[in-house]
């Protein structure tokens, strides 16, 4: 009798390891920093690096991005974070600033496989969107126009870029969208992309948040094989005027 409920425990936990192994998780961030100014007007970078180190992300989308300008005293501000966080840097600036570059980037745990950009339009300013592809997945990073115009002529450019794609792989986009839920932009979005972050939760401002503007959203036709675990903006106030987003998967192996 001893010998057959031994056999049943290790069946049991055989079964639990395998299942376990047949599973991990991906956790996906998106970041508007502001340069790392936050609602107190203090430039903290360590601040900034501790709420992605506290939050564990394996990418993380970052929006607002100075290099080498006047304003952030010639730093180059992703790399400040990459190195606070231990992770790897992909910049892709905007347009030329105060005598240097701004605009939006990537820091991963992993190093991608391939790095792709492109322009979008902007009349304000131009826009960009940064294209990271990892074994598993494929993650880009976007700040849109404030223009809702430009958004959704950003928004055709990015439905024929995934569409002229072969990639079978799931593609994530996540940023700063600059568009509430109910806008064109979003219901437009939404045709292609599911929203798997937690659009109910506000964003901005940090202090007290009243709107949502800040996205993850997924490619619906390449999901196959992920579930959403969670979805969370992260309760920080200070450290940026945009709180910052969360979304685990569990993906299947």
């Amino acid at each position: 009798m001893k010998n057959m409920k031994s056999i049943f425990l290790l069946i049991l936990t055989s079964l639990f390891i395998l299942s376990a192994q047949a599973q991990h998780t991906l956790k996906l961030m998106s970041y508007n920093v502001k340069n790392a100014n936050g609602m107190d007007n203090v430039c903290n970078y360590q601040r900034i690096a501790n709420v992605i180190n506290k939050a564990a992300p394996d990418i993380v989308a970052v929006q607002e991005l100075d290099s080498m300008t006047n304003r952030s005293g010639k730093k180059y501000v992703l790399g400040e974070l990459a190195e606070l966080t231990g992770m790897h840097a992909y910049y892709a600036p905007a347009i030329n600033h105060d005598g240097g570059k701004y605009g939006i980037g990537l820091l991963s745990k992993n190093v991608p496989i391939r790095l792709q950009t492109m322009a979008l339009p902007g009349k304000e300013e131009a826009r960009m969107l940064i294209l990271a592809e990892f074994k598993d997945y494929i993650y880009c990073c976007t700040h849109m126009s404030l223009t809702e115009a430009d958004r959704i002529k950003s928004l055709q450019i990015l439905k024929d870029f995934v569409s002229s794609s072969n990639s079978k792989k799931p593609l994530f986009l996540a940023g700063d969208m600059n568009a509430q839920p109910d806008s064109e932009f979003i219901k437009g979005l939404q045709t292609d992309f599911q929203i798997i972050s937690n659009p109910q939760q506000y964003t901005f401002p940090s202090s007290k948040p009243k709107i949502t503007i800040d996205y993850i959203v997924a490619l619906k036709r390449n999901m196959k094989g992920f579930t959403v675990k969670s979805a969370e903006v992260l309760n920080e106030p200070v450290a940026s005027d945009h709180r910052p987003l969360i979304v685990e998967l569990r993906m299947a192996k």
